[in-house]
């Protein structure tokens, strides 16, 4: 389970460094939705490329395509709004900041999300504890915007 731990740790780095790379595509093309574009292209072509290496991608077959819930397809839609956001957004309040609110906005959401069980999550119950830490969370990126 240790390198699901080191993935996850992975890809918070690249959360941190992908704003970046994403605005200065777009700034440097002057074409944002076309930057966006072309960031989907690429991770669609890595996904493929990486798929095909280790034989793990396949057609799925008409009974999964049934069986995913209708909510499960708007995961594409959502990602679109975080590039745009990371388009947008990311050069003009910083990176610290607008890292700090996508993470706390999303721990915040979460706690919501595992407290009903929404979206496929398991139920866990938002504790003091968890909803503390939300609020601190909430100060410390308030901290890191203002100063």
């Amino acid at each position: 389970m240790w390198y699901l731990y080191g993935l996850t740790i992975l890809a918070g780095l690249a959360n941190a460094i992908q704003p970046g790379q994403n605005a200065t595509l777009s700034k440097s093309l002057g074409l944002p939705i076309t930057a966006a574009l072309l960031t989907l292209l690429v991770s669609t072509s890595a996904l493929l490329v990486g798929g095909l290496a280790v034989g793990k991608l396949e057609i799925p077959s008409g009974q999964q395509w049934a069986q995913v819930p209708w909510w499960a397809w708007l995961g594409g839609f959502l990602s679109i709004l975080l590039i745009l956001a990371q388009l947008y957004a990311s050069p003009a309040i910083g990176a610290a900041s607008f890292l700090g609110i996508i993470v706390t906005v999303g721990v915040v959401a979460s706690i919501v999300l595992d407290h009903y069980g929404w979206v496929g999550f398991a139920v866990h119950p938002a504790s003091v504890w968890r909803m503390l830490g939300a609020v601190l969370m909430i100060a410390g990126v308030a901290l890191v915007a203002l100063f």
